[in-house]
């Protein structure tokens, strides 16, 4: 009898490690354009202002990835069942409630970490003498001091762009 219980409970691991990788690659496949040239969808047919300047300073930043209950939820499920499989009796619910909190720790740790994205701050000097800083994903625009650019904005939403 305890047989079947070992196989049915290593089965049931795996498909808990399948589920939390299939929910890990669907976060990623969730994380939306920032940069100069990504629009949402809801920004289509909107008027923008567009304004004008000069490329002050250009500096590499981090965009910090997504943080949605998916990653600490399977991480958590994983984490459970993995620790179920340890010990027996109250030994094995400190396990699996211990597995829980370290693989929904885990589990937000990865979700953010593979959703991260490289970004840039450029710093413009627009035509009126205000000067503004704007972050946006690193789309590759490779901005250079002293290059005119235009900034197009939005409620809420500025771009720089050549």
């Amino acid at each position: 009898m305890r047989v079947n219980g070992s196989k049915t409970r290593s089965k049931t691991q795996r498909l808990a490690l399948v589920a939390a990788l299939v929910a890990a690659l669907g976060v990623t496949g969730c994380a939306s354009g920032l940069g100069g040239d990504a629009y949402e969808r809801g920004e289509a047919r909107r008027t923008m202002v567009v304004q004008y300047g000069t490329v002050e300073a250009v500096r590499a930043v981090k965009l910090e990835g997504t943080k949605t209950p998916v990653g600490p939820l399977a991480g958590a499920a994983v984490g459970g069942i993995a620790g179920s499989g340890v010990g027996g009796g109250r030994g094995q619910a400190i396990a699996t409630v211990i597995g829980a909190v370290a693989g929904g720790l885990a589990g937000a740790a990865v979700e953010e970490g593979a959703t991260r994205q490289p970004g840039v701050e450029v710093t413009v000097r627009l035509e009126n003498g205000q000067v503004l800083a704007v972050v946006q994903e690193d789309g590759g625009e490779n901005f250079r001091i002293g290059e005119r650019v235009r900034l197009v904005r939005d409620a809420g939403t500025t771009r720089v762009t050549r």
